[in-house]
Formats: C-alpha cells, structure tokens, sequence
C-alpha cells in the first residue's frame, strides 16, 4: 500500500533583493570586477548602501514594451539613438552607482558614438533611463539619478 501526503509543503521564494548597507565603495569595486558584466542581477549602490536585484518577468515586460516604443519614436523621428541597456553608472567622487533597466543616449548620442566604455562624470549621463519598478527600495533612485547628472522628471 503506498500513502501519499495531501498536505501542501509551503513553497518558499525568494525575495529578489538583497540590501547590504556599510558596503565601503571599495569593496563594492572589488564585487563588481570580481562578477564582471556577465550576471543576471542589477545593483544600485548610494553611499555604503548596496542593493542587488534580480530582475523578474513581471519586471522586464513593461521594460521591454517602452524599450521598442522608444525606439520606434526616434525612428519616426528620424533622430540617432545608442541604446545601452543595463548600462553601470558611477561616480566614484559621489560613491554612487546604478544600473537602470535600460537607457539612452539621444541628444549626446554623438558624444558616446563608438565608445566601449562611458566614464561619468567625464562622459554626459544617459538621456533618458528606463526604471520599471513595482516595489519600494531602500535606495531612492530619483535622487541617485539626479545626482549622477540624470535629468529626472
């Protein structure tokens, strides 16, 4: 005879955000070359504050959808656009960093044209960033922008 267990065993899952606060910027430095820009997960980092995020597919639809209705617009409009994506942003001086979902390069697209790496506060910041957010975080991400030179709205 064989008895099989009707009770359901509670499915645990994982929150997909990790907050470390007193991270110094050095070792945040030395996590970010030591995983190298092959990884799944996005971080945003703000003075000793590191979040690490994975992004989820209830996340990414909504980035992907302004993804390509951005791209159809400058299209339409026939402007040059360089989209970089989850590009890193950071400035060390700030000891600030972040990564959007996606981002932009449209009026200073000729500026960054060709470049392999953009290197704030040398380099303008993005033009436009795409956030799709649908939880509240411990890191205010309007101001991290601001303060990165990202004109927010």
């Amino acid at each position: 005879m064989t008895t099989t267990s009707t009770t359901e065993q509670p499915q645990v899952r994982a929150e997909p955000i990790v907050t470390l606060r007193g991270v110094s910027w050095q070792t945040y430095q030395a996590l970010m070359h030591d995983v190298g820009d092959n990884r799944a997960w996005r971080i945003a980092y703000d003075q000793g504050i590191l979040e690490i995020r994975m992004p989820l597919p209830k996340h990414e639809e909504p980035k992907r959808l302004l993804e390509s209705f951005i791209e159809v617009v400058v299209d339409e409009l026939g402007i040059e656009l360089r989209s970089l994506g989850a590009l890193t942003l950071e400035r060390e001086d700030l000891t600030r960093a972040v990564e959007p979902d996606t981002c932009f390069y449209i009026q200073n697209e000729s500026r960054v044209r060709g470049q392999d790496k953009i290197n704030l506060p040398d380099d303008p910041p993005p033009d436009l960033v795409v956030e799709s957010d649908y939880k509240n975080y411990s890191i205010n991400k309007f101001k991290l922008y601001a303060e990165l030179g990202v004109f927010v709205t």
